[in-house]
């Protein structure tokens, strides 16, 4: 199941979540995991029964744009189709509030992952946060 949270109501699930993987699994430093956006953002939250394994967030850019990031799926729950739901519920998300462009800054080695749901990769690779990353955007028809 996925919900759909303010952070306000968010951070006690998707904070432990995204420093778990980002931080500890990544190494991120902790200063950069959360931002000014996380406040302004829609907050996907993905459960097993009771228990929260997953989290992205949309947060809406001028104009028809949105952004998704901060996707991470706890680790033993990977590869069920939890990241694809947490995504497509966003995209679901976002349409409904007008949002017809929505771009990521993917990791490296996630960009087959959003090429399957529709994503396409621009620009060069870059550093972010000591991870190779690549934009990638999606138009909506």
């Amino acid at each position: 199941m996925i919900s759909i949270k303010p952070w306000s109501e968010a951070i006690t699930e998707a904070l432990p979540i995204r420093m778990a993987i980002f931080v500890q699994e990544q190494g991120v430093p902790e200063e950069l995991e959360l931002d000014e956006s996380d406040a302004d953002a829609d907050h996907a939250l993905a459960y097993i029964g009771p228990l929260c394994v997953g989290t992205a967030r949309l947060i809406r850019l001028a104009g028809k744009k949105g952004q998704i990031g901060r996707m991470a799926v706890l680790s033993g729950h990977r590869r069920n189709g939890i990241g694809s739901s947490l995504l497509k519920t966003l995209l679901e998300l976002g349409r409904s509030q007008g949002i017809m462009e929505f771009e990521l800054h993917a990791q490296v080695t996630a960009m087959p992952f959003y090429e399957r749901l529709g994503f396409s990769s621009f620009g060069e690779v870059y550093d972010e946060a000591g991870i190779p990353h690549r934009n990638m955007i999606l138009i909506l028809q």
